[in-house]
């Protein structure tokens, strides 16, 4: 029998006869990796530990300490579940089941939605399955088998319509179940132990809101019970920091059906969206040109930038009464806008880098059943900036982005990854153009000396791109600002700037964003901080408690020097309990309440209560009380008087 040559992750070679599987290499190197072993990576590709190997590869075994076999084992969690409600719901339609970020979720065309009831037989009948230990068994079938197989399934039969002419069918069995799948999977279902079922929702087959709505079920999946069980408290964590939930006990916004996706900023929650925009124009103050442009524009321009044909399910069309067809579109982007102006006139080598700053309003046609709260919505601002500069430029100004905003991150005590993102499927501009935008923006990358991710095919595209992934108090990641390299824009819109050899040139340009948009930074910061915001982005800063009527007129002018300092302040002189009083402000998340009796108005001070420090009172003079807060809202410090936010 002919061997194989597979190459271990250390260099070192194993020959094996053809046909070898991944368990049988594992069994050979050590009887403890064969026991721990999950899957294996053959010539880059995750396969079954069962899959014959044929040729010469280079191989490693996975382990559950390796990332890719937590997907492995998600992926055949799917199925298990997918077992389980065959079991429990005989006539349900399969539909599609793959492992995602914190977990995975397979989608069921059944004749009502599933109840927490259900969930609960459920997760016990996986139990069962996984307990029979059902090895997962792969099966190459071709086109006629597969329909034979799945003919009382439309789903399926659909999915293997859509298959290509020359592509490998395969189906998984475990136990009494078998599905259209590519794999891989784990050995058995008894490598299944700890795992939950966490929610269900409808969800459109095949993404289609024309087409039937089927259930979802999402779970998660983890190796260790230790694991399993954090990421449950911090499920549980994130349903306490719900931004929807803890916007509306702080009355920060609202919506209406009237305008779906469209947020209602009340006073307390503009005082956020403010101070964050002050906060980005300090930043921008050198350098940067702040701008406002257009909202609506003619689709010549959207068929210039290249939107009208690659973006336009997105837009809101407009009505042109005049042509009677939809020739206007609501801006979902600043860039277009920006590109116009920059070539309204002439431009030197001199001027550049040219930075254009906005924060307009943009809009882009979500469907109704994506939207969810302010993480996504239909009319939302960006802090935008587009930056044309010449080539030789790129790297420094890279790195000045990407010191502004981790930087800026850091101040709400969020620390953020680099990925990069390359060249995707769907994209304007020829290879050589995205070959020299990659290769500028990779070494402009490198040349910061970070450490980065990259993501292949993610890119804008127009162009590369750096993106900021921001992971909050809970330990969740959050994709957040961007640095883009575009080649193209300046080739369509043909802008120019005169060198210094007299001759026009071809500026490129840098699409940057911090935030991303304001209105999912605010969600996210509502969950990050939970709502108890540092000083300088509080609503409210302080509230002043009187003790009783007696003094009432000296808590009139402790609220008054406050405000004179610059600082936010609610007097609650509701007649209410004082008790009564700070338990309203501890729910309202007040960085600072002030109680005033009479001791403090003899004395000219407050008895200060700091959130996060308890009962703890501290007698403080309102002089030096004013300034304390005051340096803290400068400062944007993190906490209150250090306590914990």
């Amino acid at each position: 029998m002919s061997t194989i040559r597979l190459t271990l992750p250390d260099g070192s070679v194993r020959e094996l006869p053809r046909g070898s599987t991944g368990a049988d290499l594992a069994a050979q190197i050590g009887p403890g990796l064969a026991r721990a072993a999950v899957a294996i990576r053959v010539n880059g590709q995750v396969r079954d530990l069962a899959r014959p190997i044929e040729e010469d590869a280079t191989v490693a075994i996975l382990t559950e300490r390796d990332r890719e076999a937590l997907d492995v084992l998600r992926h055949s969690a799917a199925h298990v579940l997918a077992t389980a409600v065959r079991e429990l719901f005989p006539g349900a339609g399969i539909g599609f089941g793959p492992p995602i970020e914190d977990g995975f979720y397979y989608d069921f065309e059944v004749e009502r939605p599933f109840t927490p009831e259900d969930l609960a037989a459920l997760e016990a009948k996986m139990a069962e399955v996984a307990a029979k230990d059902f090895p997962f068994v792969r099966e190459v079938v071709d086109r006629d088998e597969a329909n034979r197989r799945f003919k009382d399934d439309p789903l399926k039969l659909e999915r293997i319509a859509d298959l290509g002419p020359d592509e490998v069918i395969t189906v998984y069995t475990d136990g009494p179940f078998t599905d259209l799948c590519r794999g891989p999977h784990l050995p058995g279902t008894g490598r299944l132990r700890h795992f939950r079922l966490l929610s269900t929702a409808g969800a459109y087959w095949r993404g289609d809101s024309r087409r039937q709505m089927l259930q979802r079920i999402y779970g998660t999946a983890f190796f260790r019970k230790e694991d399993l069980e954090q990421h449950l408290h911090r499920l549980e964590e994130a349903r306490k920091r719900d931004h929807r939930k803890v916007g509306r006990d702080l009355d920060l916004f609202l919506f209406h059906p009237y305008a779906p996706g469209a947020a209602f900023w009340t006073e307390k929650g503009t005082v956020i969206y403010n101070a964050l925009n002050e906060y980005m124009r300090e930043l921008q103050r050198d350098g940067y040109r702040e701008i406002r442009t257009p909202l609506l524009y003619n689709k010549a321009l959207w068929e210039l930038s290249g939107h009208w044909g690659k973006y336009r399910e997105n837009m809101f069309l407009v009505l042109d009464s005049e042509s009677g067809e939809h020739d206007f579109s609501l801006k979902p982007m600043n860039c277009p806008s920006h590109h116009v102006l920059y070539a309204s006139r002439k431009h030197s080598y001199r001027e550049l880098p040219i930075r254009y700053s906005t924060y307009d309003v943009l809009h882009r046609n979500e469907v109704s059943g994506a939207l969810s709260g302010l993480t996504r919505v239909r009319q939302f601002s960006q802090d935008d900036c587009h930056i044309y500069l010449m080539e030789s430029q790129v790297a420094d100004e890279v790195r000045r982005l990407v010191d502004l905003i981790l930087g800026y991150y850091r101040t709400f005590g969020l620390e953020a990854t680099l990925k990069f993102a390359t060249r995707p499927e769907q994209r304007i501009g020829d290879d050589a153009m995205w070959d020299a935008a990659e290769a500028a923006l990779r070494a402009a990358l490198e040349a910061t000396g970070l450490p980065y991710e990259s993501k292949p095919g993610d890119g804008a595209f127009y162009g590369p791109k750096i993106d900021f992934d921001v992971s909050d108090s809970i330990g969740r990641k959050w994709q957040l600002g961007t640095i883009q390299l575009d080649y193209a824009a300046p080739e369509r819109f043909d802008l120019r700037y005169v060198g210094d050899d007299n001759r026009e040139h071809r500026p490129v340009v840098i699409h940057r964003a911090v935030n991303g948009s304001f209105e999912r930074f605010i969600a996210i910061l509502i969950e990050h901080f939970a709502g108890a915001f540092p000083v300088w982005l509080a609503p409210e800063q302080v509230r002043v408690l009187p003790v009783s009527d007696a003094t009432a007129e000296y808590a009139r002018r402790v609220a008054a020097t406050l405000r004179a300092a610059g600082l936010r302040v609610h007097l609650d002189d509701s007649g209410e309990t004082l008790n009564y009083r700070i338990r309203e402000g501890e729910v309202a998340r007040v960085p600072y309440m002030a109680v005033v009796g009479q001791r403090e108005a003899e004395t000219g001070a407050v008895a200060l209560r700091v959130r996060g420090a308890g009962k703890k009172q501290e007698i403080l003079p309102l002089e030096a009380f004013a300034a304390r807060v005051s340096a803290e809202a400068a400062s944007r410090a993190l906490a209150p008087g250090g306590a914990d936010a």
